[in-house]
């Protein structure tokens, strides 16, 4: 069904009776369809076109915009820069630290301590206590204060006081 709605202002008697439209009114809008958009002719037909002055430039919609590999390479770029950080791992003077004091950790038998027994001692995993060692934890404060408490060694604070006592000998 085709309305149309032409203002009333718009409308005036011409001398033969019919109504006479002027201004923005002189074509009548069709509600329910859209304009016909051109069509865009390929191959031979644009050739003709072109020949025939009829098509005033050929450009593919989107032309002048960056597409391709550059682009994604940027975006893969920008990415990266605000990724945030990993967390700092344990440094392996920390690991070396804890691994020659449970070293000279004797037991009953006189062997020294293994990861098993420390962690069992300070209610940890062992693959906690592994990693600890190996430097790739990320440190656990809880952790380490029961390590030192469990060990008497300085595994936190400056890196020239980690691996000494705990408790230094005071001076006199």
């Amino acid at each position: 069904m085709v309305r149309c709605y032409p203002s009333p202002s718009s409308l005036s008697m011409a001398s033969d009776g019919g109504v006479v439209r002027s201004g923005w009114d002189d074509k009548p809008q069709i509600i329910g369809y859209k304009q016909q958009r051109p069509t865009v002719a390929k191959g031979s037909a644009l050739n003709s076109a072109q020949r025939a002055g009829l098509v005033l430039s050929s450009e593919s919609k989107g032309a002048g915009q960056a597409h391709g590999p550059a682009d994604h390479q940027r975006i893969a770029k920008l990415d990266r820069d605000d990724a945030p950080k990993p967390p700092e791992k344990v440094g392996v003077e920390v690991g070396k630290a804890v691994a020659t004091a449970r070293m000279n950790i004797k037991n009953a038998e006189g062997k020294s301590m293994t990861q098993k027994e420390l962690a069992t001692a300070v209610n940890a995993q062992p693959a906690a206590i592994a990693d600890l060692e190996a430097g790739r934890s990320i440190p656990d404060q809880q952790l380490l204060s029961k390590l030192e408490r469990k060990l008497n060694v300085k595994l936190r604070g400056a890196k020239n006081t980690i691996g000494g006592p705990l408790h230094p000998p005071k001076k006199k």
